[in-house]
């Protein structure tokens, strides 16, 4: 398996809606628990770095990723069925 490869399979496991554990959930639900997810690792990454201020700059960053992947999702899930 090439380098690049697996990391988009390591990428579809944990982002891909169809692919990860939270499949199963309603988008809305699905996009609450990765922002729970996202902050936590925020959370861990700051604290290990010592800086507090970190946490706030990688919590608001990984909040705004994940509510523009889910946002862009919704609105092509949105337009296929209108189409």
């Amino acid at each position: 398996m090439s380098e690049h490869s697996t990391l988009k399979a390591s990428w579809d496991a944990v982002m891909d809606e169809t692919r990860n554990p939270f499949r199963t959930y309603s988008l809305t639900t699905a996009h609450m628990m990765m922002q729970l997810l996202a902050w936590m690792w925020s959370a861990i990454f700051s604290i290990s770095l010592g800086s507090y201020i970190a946490f706030g700059v990688t919590s608001v960053g990984h909040m705004l990723v994940i509510a523009g992947l889910f946002i862009t999702l919704s609105v092509f899930k949105k337009a296929e069925d209108n189409g």
